[in-house]
């Protein structure tokens, strides 16, 4: 992929036909209308990216995209990169937290290895490694754009596999110690928000690692003066090698007519760059939970979507998209069932216009 590809990327509507149909059908089940709230709006909108008011969401996994951050070596973390090694490891055997939470889900787990420091070969896990972590973005850019480039079509390589192995809904994951300094940067630098409002705890700094992380922050994005109409720079200035392949997958689940589920802070970062890319492309993504991280809640509002899970989550690893995935099989099952106002002999809800509702 060149630069050229992506700036001529453009995002096709969903299907509003199918949208509005697939509201009707709602309407004809027994139950209140707008009963199931949300989870009504988010499986038309699946069917409306997959153009049928049949809704088959059965075969279902998460992309878990693991690297590391030459960013650590500020301090900004409790971990050092090792500790993405270690867990990379366990992933491959679904030994992770996500592994053993999909499993129950029945969704299955794909992990990609685009740029952990080691050398080491995970098995179960895809080897696109690009180089062995970013560089250090308190002294230098993380990535070239070569690299970003590559690493986001890898994420979209990695949808269009998915889709002919006949996947129907995707989740988005990570793995790289030091990604919540790298997603609070790029979130600081995509909205103009300030870096306070934008970087937190991670995994558990005190406050005076929270107080470093935020002035390396600071102190970068005044150094290379990033501008929010510049997202492929801003990936490559100071992202990560994780959220670049999270950005493709987005960019994978628009081009595929798949849709995306997102996980939490550093999904939503590659969300909102996917999106600023391409114009669009946030019709074909889900959000899943509202993360602890404070810059979820601004990126969320930037991309106009509304997480349904609101727990305090903050384990990463694509374990809330995975809760994500449960609640909507939950809603299918009642959207296929036969359970219509015909078959109960009941008279149907008539639903009213908005301004004979509100009076």
């Amino acid at each position: 992929m060149n630069k050229m590809d992506l700036k001529n990327m453009q995002a096709e509507d969903i299907n509003q036909a199918v949208y509005k149909q697939i509201e009707k059908n709602w309407d004809n089940i027994a139950k209140p209308l707008d009963g199931l709230g949300r989870f009504e709006k988010l499986i038309a909108r699946i069917g409306a990216i997959h153009g049928t008011t049949e809704i088959d969401i059965e075969k279902k996994a998460v992309i878990v995209m693991c690297a590391d951050n030459g960013i650590v070596e500020e301090g900004v973390s409790q971990s050092g990169q090792e500790t993405t090694t270690l867990i990379v490891r366990c992933l491959g055997k679904g030994q992770t937290s996500v592994g053993k939470m999909a499993a129950f889900v029945g969704a299955d787990v794909i992990p990609v290895d685009v740029g952990v420091s080691s050398d080491e070969a995970f098995p179960g896990v895809q080897n696109r490694k690009i180089t062995h972590g970013t560089g250090n973005f308190a002294k230098s850019p993380s990535m070239t754009e070569e690299q970003t480039l590559e690493a986001i079509q890898i994420g979209i390589e990695m949808v269009a596999q998915c889709k002919k192995e006949g996947y129907r809904l995707l989740a988005t994951g990570e793995v790289g110690i030091g990604n919540t300094t790298t997603s609070a940067a790029m979130a600081a630098a995509l909205t103009g928000c300030k870096v306070s409002e934008a970087a937190g705890r991670g995994a558990g700094l005190d406050d005076r690692g929270l107080e470093r992380k935020r002035q390396v922050i600071q102190d970068a994005l005044h150094h290379y003066e990033l501008k929010k109409e510049e997202p492929l720079r801003i990936l490559c200035t100071v992202g990560g090698l994780d959220i670049a392949g999270l950005t493709g997958v987005f960019l994978g689940g628009m081009l595929c007519h798949i849709p995306i589920v997102a996980d939490g802070v550093i999904s939503l970062v590659a969300a909102l760059t996917a999106e600023r890319l391409v114009p669009g492309t946030k019709a074909y993504m889900i959000a899943s939970h509202r993360s602890k991280e404070p810059a979820a809640e601004i990126l969320t509002k930037e991309l106009g979507l509304s997480p349904v899970i609101d727990a305090g989550l903050a384990l990463g690893e694509g374990t809330g998209a995975v809760m994500m995935l449960s609640l909507l099989d939950i809603a299918r099952t009642l959207y296929q069932s036969e359970t219509t106002f015909q078959t109960m002999e009941l008279a149907p809800y008539e639903r009213f216009s908005e301004t004979e509702e509100s009076r």
